[in-house]
């Protein structure tokens, strides 16, 4: 009995990490770019564009506002032709992937909007195109506050990955709900409890070590 709870605590950790992880490369690769359009777009920067910016700018705000449970069941069938099923840690990871992008995003425009405007101008008086300040100086003095986001990031997106395990998903969340609260067995449902608190803890701890080893 211990070593069968003890496996399916493994497979739930692994099964977790493997969603957040996942859930967080894809908020990384398409969330930072749209920081950054809406930074570049935003009043007196570069690419000054009212109408783009405040299009990007509601597709975020629309996406941060449905809560992450109605989420997952409202694209339910976005998930099933993505992935074809409904159910599991491949499809948890699909509305994990759809939530985390806008919530990145946003977090890294604020990241974005605290650099200096004078280093921009600076740059500019240089002869430095757009692209290059965007790789040289946004990017380069965002990279503390960039860590930090992915920090914040992966939390949630470890605090979402449990909601998931309770409407179909796998992980932690999952193994609390199916073998420990529905069977009434509190001590599983405690075990999944804390691994999750020690993943999260865990997860803070290293990216307040990263963002203080790249803080300028």
């Amino acid at each position: 009995m211990f070593l069968e709870t003890l496996s399916t605590l493994l497979d739930s950790t692994l099964a977790t990490i493997y969603m957040v992880l996942v859930a967080g490369l894809s908020a990384f690769i398409f969330g930072l770019p749209i920081a950054i359009a809406l930074t570049v777009t935003s009043k007196g920067m570069f690419y000054e564009n009212p109408v783009i910016h405040k299009i990007l700018s509601s597709i975020v705000t629309i996406g941060r506002s449905v809560p992450f449970v109605i989420l997952m069941v409202a694209i339910i069938p976005f998930t099933r032709f993505i992935v074809g099923t409904s159910i599991g840690t491949a499809a948890a990871m699909v509305p994990l992937s759809v939530a985390a992008i806008p919530f990145f995003a946003r977090i890294v425009e604020g990241k974005l909007a605290t650099i200096n405007r004078g280093l921009i101008e600076a740059a500019q008086a240089m002869g430095s195109s757009p692209m290059q300040i965007i790789r040289k100086v946004l990017l380069p003095e965002a990279i503390p506050g960039i860590a930090n986001a992915c920090t914040i990031l992966f939390v949630s997106l470890t605090e979402y990955s449990a909601m998931a395990g309770a409407v179909g998903g796998s992980g932690l969340g999952n193994m609390a709900i199916q073998y420990g609260y529905y069977q009434f067995n509190t001590p599983v449902m405690m075990q999944a409890l804390v691994t999750l608190v020690a993943l999260v803890l865990f997860i803070q701890f290293v990216g307040d070590f990263i963002t203080r080893k790249v803080s300028h």
